[in-house]
């Protein structure tokens, strides 16, 4: 039962977060005001705070050592870029065009971060074309 709440609460943190991504991303793209919000810029450090906090729980519940998995190491990794890439698409970018290249970016590791989590294989999606 806390396996199934923990697992719950990370995939709906997931989605949030890169529901919220994909909308400030738009707001980017379009010099929306909208990114300057107080609830824009704190929103997004609660749920990423959870789906964090969530991720390392099911570590704990599955007594898990990510560091002995090469899956857990791929999205690790694969989570390190998606912020860095983040946060030049909706921060630091010095350019619209660098900070879209970065939000395309940050869209495929994430991308790339789901795959690992549902094959368990640090090749994520290609492990479908291969199996």
């Amino acid at each position: 039962m806390t396996y199934l709440l923990i697992k719950s609460l990370h995939m709906i943190t997931a989605i949030a977060t890169i529901s919220g991504f994909i909308l400030r991303g738009y707001w980017m793209m379009i010099q929306s005001e909208k990114l300057q919000l107080k609830v824009t810029r704190i929103a997004p450090h609660v749920i990423d705070t959870l789906f964090l906090l969530s991720g390392i729980a099911l570590l704990s519940v599955l007594q898990l050592n990510a560091f002995s998995q090469p899956w857990l190491l791929a999205k690790f990794a694969g989570l390190i870029g998606y912020i860095v890439l983040g946060v030049i698409a909706i921060k630091r970018g010095p350019t619209l065009q660098v900070r879209v290249i970065a939000f395309v970016g940050a869209l495929s590791l994430f991308a790339y971060i789901v795959g690992v989590a549902l094959t368990k294989s640090p090749a994520s999606w290609l492990s479908f074309l291969a199996g």
